[in-house]
């Protein structure tokens, strides 16, 4: 892998190699009439690329940048995977705490990452506000509607880097690239801490 030692480096490439060759492939569900259907969301490499290019462009905007630690509170998603290309394409540090956990050693966890944002789908805000989970997080983002806490929204912000262009922070080897929280089933949850070696190494093999 040339340039930077990036666990998002590959993603550009890969939208070179094969722009047109699905990413992923995401279940959803939309209204139809007065009923539910089922559908896949899928995003190619070229649309993967430019629209995390885009988030990370917004959210650099917003003061997540390079080794700023980011709790990430969002299900399984689109918005989730190109959330974390972005993050990694910024060298922000993605917080990551196991949803099994229990919710007192979790705020314990936060606690312990001591975030400067935070990033969530509603229900995470709520409880955030309820459960005072990551007071130190003064930048705040929803994936979804925004209701009466501050910040703004994920698509607001891809919509805003939208003409930012390429975006691939020059990290190095050993710089952090994201804090993984355990489930605690043996014990006190404790903050794992990879490196983007430790990602590009994986990647490689």
């Amino acid at each position: 892998m040339n340039g930077p030692c990036n666990i998002a480096a590959r993603l550009p490439e890969l939208a070179r190699e094969r722009p047109d060759q699905i990413a992923i492939r995401c279940p959803g569900r939309r209204g139809a009439g007065n009923g539910m259907a089922a559908y896949d969301v899928t995003l190619d490499y070229r649309q993967l690329d430019a629209r995390s290019d885009a988030m990370a462009a917004g959210l650099a905007g917003y003061g997540i940048g390079r080794g700023v630690r980011t709790v990430v509170m969002v299900r399984p998603s689109p918005e989730f995977f190109l959330l974390m290309f972005a993050l990694f394409k910024l060298g922000a540090v993605p917080v990551l705490v196991d949803p099994g956990i229990d919710k007192r050693a979790l705020k314990q966890c936060l606690d312990e990452a001591q975030p400067e944002a935070f990033i969530g789908i509603p229900l995470a805000h709520v409880a955030r506000l309820a459960l005072r989970w990551a007071p130190s997080a003064t930048r705040l983002v929803t994936v979804g509607r925004r209701l009466g806490w501050g910040g703004t929204t994920l698509a607001a912000l891809e919509r805003a880097g939208a003409s930012g262009g390429p975006m691939l922070a020059a990290t190095d080897g050993e710089d952090m690239a994201a804090i993984l929280f355990t489930s605690g089933s043996t014990g006190v949850p404790k903050g794992v801490v990879y490196r983007h070696r430790h990602f590009v190494g994986q990647i490689q093999l």
